[in-house]
């Protein structure tokens, strides 16, 4: 707990004054992580990629993530022409390579999943940050304060577990205190922060939904872990595992809040 508690307060130290200065720097630090994530989400499969495939990989990843950041809009904005490079440059080398034990086709839309989903979604937080800061605060919050009284409300009360085969430690009444606790909080954060004209339910209702699909995202990554059979993507954050072990519930929810955009902005 004590090698948790320090990386946390690390991981603050660096992260909030990026964050406060955003620009540049706070789009750097996330292809950083996205480029990190990434390997990990390569790295735990069990067979190993060809060194050609992870550097073409990390360039089609490079090019998504900067054709969508620093926009104004919540349009996805992507040349059709590097979608189609990317589908040709990742799954053209299944033939190339003709070995389904260096590189076969689960291998290969593995690995374009992984490229479509990460490069997508991480490019996410640059776009909320330009929109508005307080909003992306807002589901940082949402993520950060649902782990946290999930996993103490499944230690103080939990029972009755919530799919045991995918993540034996969470319980139903976790995810439900998790969520509550959540929602409260961001519901006033909300209100006081960044639009006290908002009806309070209709804000306690989205930020219901965003809490409970970040912890079924959560449960995504998990199974994807219990799969390959690995406790954590990484040790890269020493007490927390790797970059998609902490990003895991945020990404969905950030995902998520795509649908209630235009609703209480």
């Amino acid at each position: 707990m004590k090698k948790r508690v320090l990386s946390a307060i690390v991981m603050l130290l660096i992260f909030v004054p990026i964050f406060l200065i955003g620009g540049r720097l706070f789009n750097l630090l996330f292809f950083a992580l996205t480029l990190l994530g990434l390997r990990e989400f390569i790295k735990i499969k069990e067979n190993k990629y060809p060194d050609f495939i992870k550097l073409i990989s990390y360039l089609s990843i490079s090019l998504l993530y900067f054709s969508n950041t620093f926009v104004t809009d919540f349009a996805f904005h992507i040349d059709y022409k590097l979608l189609a490079g990317i589908f040709l440059i990742i799954l053209l080398p299944v033939v190339l390579y003709h070995d389904e034990k260096i590189y076969n086709v689960n291998d290969a839309f593995y690995l374009l999943g992984g490229i479509l989903f990460l490069g997508i979604s991480m490019s996410l937080f640059n776009i909320y940050r330009e929109l508005n800061p307080k909003i992306l605060l807002l589901l940082f919050l949402t993520s950060i304060i649902t782990d946290t009284y999930a996993y103490i409300v499944g230690n103080l009360i939990g029972k009755n577990k919530l799919l045991e085969n995918i993540s034996p430690n969470k319980t139903w009444e976790g995810t439900i205190g998790g969520s509550l606790v959540a929602t409260f909080v961001c519901s006033i954060y909300y209100l006081t922060i960044i639009n006290n004209n908002e009806s309070i339910f209709k804000i306690g209702v989205i930020i219901l939904f965003l809490s409970l699909v970040g912890q079924f995202g959560d449960l995504f990554f998990s199974a994807i872990k219990r799969t390959y059979k690995v406790k954590d993507f990484s040790n890269l954050i020493p007490g927390h595992g790797g970059i998609l072990d902490r990003f895991d519930s945020l990404i969905f929810i950030l995902l998520a809040f795509l649908f209630f955009v235009e609703v209480i902005l």
